[in-house]
């Protein structure tokens, strides 16, 4: 599919601009791009039935260390993770990369960037409609509500797959996801923090229900957890909307007070950007929060 979409488009493109299009059947001039040390695979989850087609970028002819591969768990797969691939294939070339690691996307069995109804459901918690605003394209909410069953699915489904088919670092493992996918990625946090050991939250949707991620931090804040090694990363465009910069920085501030008990927190908003042209910063964020070994204020600033 990936090779025929891209003949066909640079067929298009070549005819729109003047230029001959090659005779059909004729491709010695026009190759498909393929991207080395990649892998797909469809996988149902064992409780709920639902299926996930998974991309997976692997490390480059380089081994692991004894405890593994750090993996970095990806959501929204379909439209992040060949941003992803390259940002982990930049990032760890030699000689001054970060170690070799794994990066998994989890995607939908659809070749749209977004599976909408889909992530609806997996990434949201039960809320009922009062709590949620108008859709601005009039359309009906969809189902919603599946948080804990889908990462019941990454943590008793996906993570064993991907350990029975590399050596991978399970005490180094990422969330990172964007929208409804920072929205989890948080949830995730504020109630599985065993799960991963860093968590990347790009613009969340912390408006979900009425806001109830923020009662929720609150009381995990006043839970005194123990947070020895995590890691916590939120960043959301500056120009995306008011409410949802001033949400991701209270969650910061909220949350920033959990150093105490271990835990690293950075918070940034990138300039010039808005809810998708940010996305790819948050990709490339996600790979070196997850990788560096000290986060410092060079590389990150300081909350």
């Amino acid at each position: 599919m990936l090779r025929t979409t891209l003949i066909a488009g640079l067929v298009a493109v070549t005819a729109a601009i003047g230029g001959a299009a090659p005779a059909a059947g004729d491709e010695s001039e026009i190759l498909p791009v393929t991207v080395d040390n990649t892998m797909q695979f469809t996988i149902s989850a064992s409780v709920t039935g639902r299926r996930y087609r998974i991309h997976v970028a692997l490390p480059r002819d380089e081994p692991a260390r004894p405890e593994g591969y750090p993996v970095i768990y990806m959501l929204d797969g379909n439209a992040t993770f060949l941003t992803g691939a390259e940002a982990l294939r930049l990032q760890t070339r030699k000689p001054k990369g970060f170690e070799p690691a794994v990066l998994v996307a989890i995607g939908y069995e659809t070749d749209q960037p977004f599976a909408v109804t889909e992530r609806y459901y997996d990434y949201t918690t039960p809320a009922p409609l009062e709590n949620l605003p108008k859709r601005k394209n009039g359309e009906p909410w969809p189902e919603r509500g599946g948080a804990d069953a889908f990462l019941d699915f990454i943590e008793d489904d996906l993570k064993p797959e991907i350990a029975r088919r590399l050596p991978v670092d399970p005490d180094r493992e990422t969330l990172a996801g964007h929208s409804l996918g920072g929205f989890l990625t948080l949830y995730a946090f504020l109630t599985r923090p065993d799960s991963f050991a860093t968590y990347v939250a790009g613009s969340p949707s912390i408006w979900w229900n009425g806001q109830e991620l923020l009662d929720s931090a609150a009381r995990f804040v006043k839970s005194s957890p123990d947070l020895a090694g995590k890691r916590l990363f939120i960043g959301i465009g500056a120009n995306e909307w008011e409410d949802m910069v001033a949400d991701a920085k209270t969650m910061a501030d909220r949350l920033s007070v959990l150093e105490d008990r271990g835990l690293t927190v950075r918070y940034q908003q990138f300039a010039g950007e808005e809810h998708i042209t940010v996305l790819p910063a948050l990709i490339s964020r996600a790979v070196s929060f997850s990788l560096i070994p000290d986060v410092d204020d060079k590389w990150f600033g300081r909350y």
